[in-house]
């Protein structure tokens, strides 16, 4: 089985601008996701990018980079570009998420590995939630599986609700919270870059919302791992702990 790794990164986030290029220890973030996820056993790992910037930079370090489109709206979109510009062929391609430097190997892997089931559409990652102000984070995105660990849904809510107070739920019930890296079969790729968005989705704000609306199955593997993720600059703290503990 052959798989592709696709790191989406814009220059332009709304919340964060430039934070591909910010410097976490020594080394760009955009070298850092690209690093761990080149020491995966994918057969080849890419950054996606509408940035001149990035590009160049990706570049400098050895990486393996290709200019896409500034118009998409979804990284989703931009990995689909990536997919069909390489013009090779791949049994799954993998959507890394870009803003997230200590990701590990290991993830991608087990994303890869679920493609060794040919019913297999989409795979993601979920960990089990064990503090309060993770589940009632609305930042945090939740889901529920179903007795084959597939997706039932996703919210930015704690589902499902129960008739007991809040601080003891976690104790009657296992919820998860989702991990943001995306597998895909690479016909399944091409066939959701061309769906429109879903009302789910504009309700909830999740892409995926929009692939389980049109009928795709989503397969969730559960990692002991939550990979952190820089979205505003005071997301930068907590992954700089990380990377000073591991020196």
């Amino acid at each position: 089985m052959k798989v592709l790794g696709v790191i989406p990164s814009r220059y332009n986030s709304s919340r964060f601008p430039g934070k591909p290029l910010i410097e976490l220890e020594g080394k760009t973030m955009i070298q850092r996701v690209y690093e761990q996820a080149s020491s995966s056993q994918l057969d080849r790992v890419v950054v996606a990018t509408d940035d001149e910037r990035i590009y160049n930079h990706v570049k400098s370090f050895g990486g393996d980079a290709v200019m896409t489109s500034a118009s998409h709206q979804t990284g989703t979109d931009r990995c689909v570009e990536a997919f069909e510009h390489l013009g090779e062929e791949y049994d799954a391609v993998i959507n890394i998420q870009g803003d997230e430097p200590v990701i590990r190997p290991g993830q991608l892997d087990l994303l890869a590995f679920c493609f060794n089931d040919d019913r297999c559409e989409i795979a993601t990652l979920a960990v089990k939630i064990h503090e309060n102000d993770i589940l009632f984070d609305s930042s945090k995105i939740k889901t529920v599986l179903d007795h084959n660990s597939n997706a039932i849904y996703f919210s930015r809510h704690p589902i499902p609700y129960q008739q007991r107070p809040a601080d003891q739920w976690l104790e009657h019930h296992t919820y998860f919270k989702h991990v943001g890296i995306y597998g895909f079969r690479s016909d399944i790729l091409k066939e959701v870059g061309k769906l429109p968005p879903s009302t789910l989705e504009q309700a909830e704000s999740l892409e995926q919302l929009r692939w389980m609306e049109n009928g795709y199955s989503i397969q969730v593997k559960v990692t002991e791992f939550d990979s952190i993720s820089i979205d505003i600059p005071k997301d930068v703290d907590r992954v700089l702990q990380i990377l000073q503990g591991n020196n």
